[in-house]
């Protein structure tokens, strides 16, 4: 994963809850910024960077993924003062996705995806627990006719109370009854099978280990960083294992709509 320094903040993007921003780097590329310092904090950096990063493995469709480094004195030529706060209070690295300009939002009334990659996706938020691809936020962009995955921050629900994570390792994830593509996932099983082949015990533990050591400190639950970081390969490991659990939910709520 490479890391970019923010060179300007360009303008907010208000329909996101956490303020992410497009901003300028020193690639002179343009990014889609999500701040440390926002209200979703560090967890949503985490997820945003596990679960993008699980997804570009299994070959779905995600803009790149870097990790952004950010000087707070850019916080000086903003005159909102809302946005100052927020720069100021994310000095160091964040996470930024490549800017898709011109794409569109998904519109699941006159978009037909292939069923194969429909299938996937609900295969993959399943596995990774994504709560948030739903027709009221579907987090789902075309550009160029192509569809894209953005915006994983409400993923791997886990992590917010690990006391919880061997169980939710085993879930059959409810919530993917709502996902906006489950109307058009026909291909679960299939998409079971050459998915889950994709994803090695060195695949989960390269992606993990490219989370930044200050997005995993303070933890309560964890001794530290490398015991934190241990518990989401673990989780991951076991969650690949468990999967029939949430495949068949899957199924079954396709079933009933």
């Amino acid at each position: 994963m490479r890391t970019i320094t923010a060179t300007r903040y360009v303008t907010p993007l208000r329909e996101g809850g956490s303020l992410p921003a497009v901003v300028e780097a020193d690639d002179d590329g343009m990014y889609v910024m999500k701040f440390r310092g926002a209200g979703q904090g560090a967890k949503a950096l985490v997820a945003e960077v596990i679960a993008g990063e699980l997804a570009r493995l299994l070959g779905l469709p995600v803009p790149e993924i870097v990790l952004a480094d950010l000087d707070p004195d850019l916080a000086r030529t903003e005159p909102d003062p809302e946005i100052q706060d927020l720069i100021r209070a994310s000095g160091g690295l964040n996470v930024a996705l490549d800017y898709l300009p011109g794409s569109m939002n998904f519109d699941p009334l006159v978009d037909r995806p292939d069923p194969l990659l429909t299938s996937s996706i609900v295969w993959f938020d399943a596995f990774v627990a994504n709560v948030d691809r739903t027709p009221r936020n579907t987090n789902l962009l075309t550009w160029h006719r192509a569809l894209y995955l953005i915006d994983h921050g409400a993923a791997l629900y886990f992590h917010h109370d690990w006391t919880g994570a061997a169980q939710a390792a085993a879930s059959p994830f409810k919530c993917i009854a709502d996902h906006v593509l489950l109307p058009l996932a026909t291909r679960l099983r299939e998409a079971d099978a050459a998915l889950a082949a994709r994803i090695g015990d060195g695949d989960i533990e390269r992606i993990v280990a490219q989370v930044p050591d200050a997005w995993l400190t303070g933890e309560p639950a964890f001794a530290d960083v490398a015991a934190h970081r241990r518990a989401y390969v673990d989780h991951f490991r076991a969650r690949l294992r468990a999967r029939d659990a949430f495949v068949e939910e899957a199924i079954r709520a396709h079933g009933d709509l």
